[in-house]
């Protein structure tokens, strides 16, 4: 997906507050300047993720992110010449999980939008992540295995999955991940 689309994405994207219309402006304004929007070395950069679910049991798939001390959802970076978020998300879910037979679920919309402060670590500043969330699905939950030792897996309810984050951003994500699994 080229700068444009991403563009696209973002302009018909509908948010379904003012803290999430005013990310998604700084993101617009962002991808609209930046020569790259993906790259790492600027203080705010697009990344992907996504909260995987099993549909089947409802639960959701969070993983421990050690530098933000939490459990979140999986994703992150765009590798050089990646440009499609879904895409993105897709192979960082992979990843991280394990999982082979992710798939957009229900469909491969566009789902929160959500810029995130990220702590320094080592010689990486303090920056933020414009992050594009999806909702991917596994048929297989028992095939997730965590990619390293200090990145467990945790297969929860939505309801353990919002007494497990500490991130009122993924509160948000799983509160509409909780609608699309009751519908």
């Amino acid at each position: 997906m080229g700068v444009l689309t991403l563009n696209d994405m973002l302009r018909r994207y509908r948010p379904e507050n003012e803290t999430e219309a005013a990310d998604v402006e700084r993101v617009r304004a962002l991808v609209e300047t930046a020569a790259d929007p993906w790259l790492r070395s600027i203080p705010l950069h697009v990344t992907a993720s996504a909260l995987i679910v099993h549909p089947d049991s409802g639960g959701v798939l969070l993983r421990w992110h050690q530098r933000h001390q939490a459990w979140l959802q999986v994703g992150g970076h765009a590798d050089p010449g990646e440009h499609d978020p879904l895409a993105v998300a897709m192979r960082e879910a992979s990843e991280e999980t394990g999982l082979t037979d992710l798939a957009p679920w229900p469909d491969a919309q566009l789902r929160h939008v959500v810029i995130v402060p990220v702590p320094a670590a080592g010689p990486e500043p303090a920056h933020q992540h414009a992050d594009l969330r999806f909702v991917l699905a596994t048929q297989t939950p028992d095939g997730a295995r965590a990619e390293r030792a200090d990145a467990p897996l945790r297969w929860l309810s939505p309801q353990q999955a919002h007494e497990a984050t500490s991130e009122d951003n993924l509160s948000e994500t799983l509160l509409r991940v909780e609608r699309l699994l009751a519908d």
